[in-house]
């Protein structure tokens, strides 16, 4: 049987009740597959078959993986099935013996599935790309002197096993009761640098100053973080103390604002009572200019009458009268050459009264004639 894909490894994710999971690539045995649980948190542990799971499928294109009862993915966890076949070679070749197809295939088919493992394992490795270059990626130094150090890379690139981080030394004095190599990491128990993290970067001895920074160089400023903590609770203070104001200073407000409002009512009402008392008044001092009006325009009428009636002193006698409208019988006037006032009788003008100086004499002498 040939083998068409590429594909030696398969994932799912487990549901806490789905037991069987399949496989999409060919094995010979039914130990020749992996079988890996990865939990929520990253942690990868290899099942074993017969305790854990049983393998169908042996031989094909595809198969299953079935988890015994107790074993079951639960919910969270990958499932990842991965051909793992061994890197020997079963096929034993004896001199003038019969050598059938099946046999050569075999063989064939195992050395593509481990060149494709290989493969596998290669693709998930940090490499160079095609086109970069590095003269040696092995290093020579031993376990010992690797233990709590850093694989790095030195000024030419080249891949090196770098000097730790820091090594923790406990506590000391700014002014050192101890010795210190590089890397060395320490922190302050004096007051002016209480609890400020010092790394040494140059091999220092007993009495050296934890701020001396030949020998070491401060990691973590404590103190300014303390006054800066300070700084802030004491914002923190003022501000809720600014924010009871601002609530006592609203509560003030309001209360104002209660008064104002109070206030402008009262005002808006007197004010609408003044405005319906200067109304009334304005209504009275309407009805009597409009009572003055109609008496001025009566007295206008009055005059304009005896003014048409009587026409004044004249030297002779009106053809019109002064409003030069026609004369009525009844109008008045006083010649004042005869010193006689005049009427006229619709038609004509006569005296209306003569001078009566002569009127006591021509009376006796009429009395004295009705006697005789």
């Amino acid at each position: 049987m040939t083998i068409s894909t590429t594909i030696i490894k398969s994932s799912a994710n487990g549901n806490g009740s789905t037991s069987a999971f399949t496989y999409s690539f060919k094995i010979t045995d039914d130990d020749d597959i992996q079988v890996i649980i990865r939990s929520a948190t990253g942690t990868e542990t290899v099942k074993s078959k017969g305790t854990h799971y049983n393998v169908s499928g042996v031989g094909g294109n595809s198969g299953t993986v079935t988890f015994t009862s107790g074993n079951i993915p639960a919910s969270g966890e990958t499932v990842v099935l991965r051909r793992s076949t061994p890197q020997t070679q079963a096929m034993d070749l004896i001199d003038n013996d019969p050598m059938s197809a099946e046999t050569i295939e075999t063989a064939h088919d195992k050395s593509i599935a481990v060149n494709q493992e290989l493969q596998e394992q290669v693709d998930r490795s940090i490499k160079l790309s095609r086109t970069n270059t590095m003269t040696s990626t092995e290093f020579t130094v031993d376990a010992t002197n690797r233990a709590n150090k850093l694989l790095a890379f030195d000024s030419n690139g080249e891949i090196s096993v770098a000097q730790e981080i820091g090594t923790f030394k406990g506590s000391d004095a700014t002014i050192t009761t101890a010795a210190y190599v590089q890397r060395d990491i320490i922190k302050s128990t004096t007051t002016a640098q209480l609890n400020n993290i010092y790394i040494c970067v140059a091999d220092a001895v007993v009495g050296d100053a934890l701020t001396d920074t030949d020998h070491f160089a401060l990691l973590v400023d404590a103190v300014s973080a303390a006054t800066s903590a300070t700084a802030a609770a004491a914002s923190a203070t003022a501000a809720a103390a600014s924010a009871v104001d601002a609530t006592n200073n609203g509560a003030a407000q309001v209360t104002l604002a209660t008064a104002q409002v109070a206030l402008a009512t009262t005002q808006a009402t007197n004010s609408n009572n003044s405005a319906t008392t200067s109304a009334n008044s304005a209504t009275a001092s309407a009805n009597s200019a409009t009572a003055a009006q109609t008496a001025q325009a009566a007295a206008e009428a009055a005059a304009d009458n005896f003014d048409d009636t009587y026409l004044g002193a004249k030297t002779s006698d009106p053809s019109t009268d002064n409003d030069g409208a026609a004369l009525n019988a009844g109008d008045l006037y006083f010649n004042s050459n005869s010193n006689v006032l005049r009427v006229y009788n619709g038609s004509a003008w006569q005296d209306a009264a003569v001078d009566t100086t002569s009127f006591a004499s021509n009376g006796f002498a009429i009395a004295m004639a009705i006697a005789l």
